[in-house]
């Protein structure tokens, strides 16, 4: 066992090293990423930032426009839905308007979402009207049948998974906060293409009184 010379009025060589601003090694005693001094002095550092320090690796200009084009991709769905919702006719229009209201709603909750993260990142969410259909990754197509809105929905749906899918891959580990909102954003998305796949089902089918729509509300949806 080494010997452990003792401590007389003085710090030990740890705390000592701390101080010093030198980094300590994995292993000492009460090591850390980067030393408390040097963390206390960046923070102290372009503090308008705010939540953006020095120790963000990505391309924030990128992910805030990565993010500006998925807010864009949200609002068009939210349109899209809100029509579908208004315009639902037929003998299972209830119960699919139903799902297309909730929906819209989960996708107005991505959008607040995201347009939250874009401030953080110190950019500006883009609500412009003007070129929204052309920001975004899914189109507004209206659809004329219950059956051709809910297929609509479902490519839009695809076309958002893909999107958030190769997002993701893209942050990878250098912004771990906007990675996990962006799956948790794919996770409602795969779970609306569920839903519609579901939906399809039921409307391309002849009616019958006794079937049940598949796409209940399941236990965690936000």
């Amino acid at each position: 066992m080494a010997n452990h010379q003792p401590i007389s009025g003085t710090q030990s060589s740890n705390d000592s090293r701390s101080n010093s601003g030198t980094p300590k090694t994995p292993g000492e005693a009460g090591a850390f990423l980067t030393d408390v001094q040097e963390l206390r002095r960046r923070a102290r550092q372009h503090i308008t930032d705010g939540a953006v320090t020095e120790g963000y690796r990505a391309n924030r200009e990128v992910v805030v426009d990565l993010l500006n084009q998925a807010l864009a991709t949200e609002l068009v769905c939210v349109l899209r839905y809100k029509r579908h919702y208004f315009m639902a006719s037929g003998i299972h229009a209830e119960a699919v308007a139903a799902e297309f209201l909730e929906h819209a709603n989960e996708e107005q909750g991505h959008a607040d979402q995201l347009a939250s993260r874009i401030v953080q990142l110190g950019g500006e969410p883009n609500f412009d009207p003007q070129g929204l259909v052309t920001r975004s990754h899914a189109e507004y197509v209206p659809g004329n049948s219950l059956l051709e809105m809910i297929t609509e929905d479902l490519v839009a749906e695809r076309i958002a998974i893909d999107s958030y899918s190769e997002m993701i891959q893209y942050i990878g580990d250098k912004d771990t906060t906007t990675k996990r909102l962006l799956e948790g954003i794919l996770a409602v998305e795969e779970e609306h293409a569920d839903d519609l796949k579901s939906m399809i089902e039921l409307v391309g089918e002849p009616h019958d009184p006794n079937r049940q729509m598949k796409s209940e509300r399941r236990p965690g949806r936000v």
